[in-house]
């Protein structure tokens, strides 16, 4: 029964996209357990959600919500969007509600602010235990968007001198979770970490590309 309201919401929000005007979305910042800090970049997905509005011609409501893996809630947001620097743990009953959110449409986008990747892999492993975190290649349409990354995500913020990557959850063959690694979107997308002007808007244009791909808006 779930499953169904999930595919009839997309249907109807599908088709209201068709015909539009667009409806207004609202992204959701997931609060999660294990002692990571998932409440910080507090500007992040309101700048985005800003920038997509102009860029993309998307209707994101500046205001984001806050759910937990484990709510009913969850299926309210299109777009999840994951933040820390430390641990990450789900229950039993947490991991099975978001793999019936990401198998029904949602998204779940992950940002590795330093500190998270020993845990979110095997985190995730717990959602999809026959999946693994694969890299995308730059030929990847995620990156093709309206702004064009030819050799895959910029380098945001320099942490252990390696290069950024990113990684997808891809379930049937659609992606279901993208992980940026080495990167640092999110503290890119906000205001408050005095990243020059160059930084904050590749940040904000591959965070744009994100939006488009995951949304199926057309350039």
């Amino acid at each position: 029964m779930k499953l169904k309201i999930i595919f009839l919401s997309l249907f109807f929000f599908i088709t209201l996209t068709a015909f539009a005007p667009a409806p207004t979305i609202q992204f959701a910042l997931l609060k999660y357990s294990g002692g990571g800090d998932w409440y910080n970049d507090v500007h992040s997905l309101r700048n985005l959600a800003r920038f997509c509005n102009a860029q993309i011609g998307t209707n994101i409501s500046e205001e984001y919500g806050t759910v937990e893996p484990g709510s009913p809630d969850i299926f309210n947001y299109p777009f999840v969007y994951m933040t820390g620097h430390g641990n990450v743990v789900f229950s039993n009953d947490e991991a099975k509600n978001l793999r019936t959110y990401l198998i029904g449409g949602g998204f779940l986008f992950i940002n590795d602010d330093y500190g998270m990747d020993p845990y979110i892999r095997s985190t995730m492993k717990k959602v999809f235990p026959e999946l693994d975190m694969v890299e995308l290649p730059f030929s990847h349409g995620i990156y093709h968007q309206k702004f064009e990354f030819p050799n895959g995500l910029p380098k945001i913020h320099e942490h252990d001198n390696k290069p950024p990557q990113g990684f997808g959850l891809i379930y049937e063959g659609r992606l279901v979770a993208f992980y940026n690694f080495e990167c640092d979107l999110g503290d890119g997308w906000d205001d408050v970490h005095n990243d020059p002007l160059e930084l904050r808007t590749k940040a904000l244009q591959m965070g744009a590309n994100i939006i488009q791909y995951v949304f199926g808006i057309n350039g």
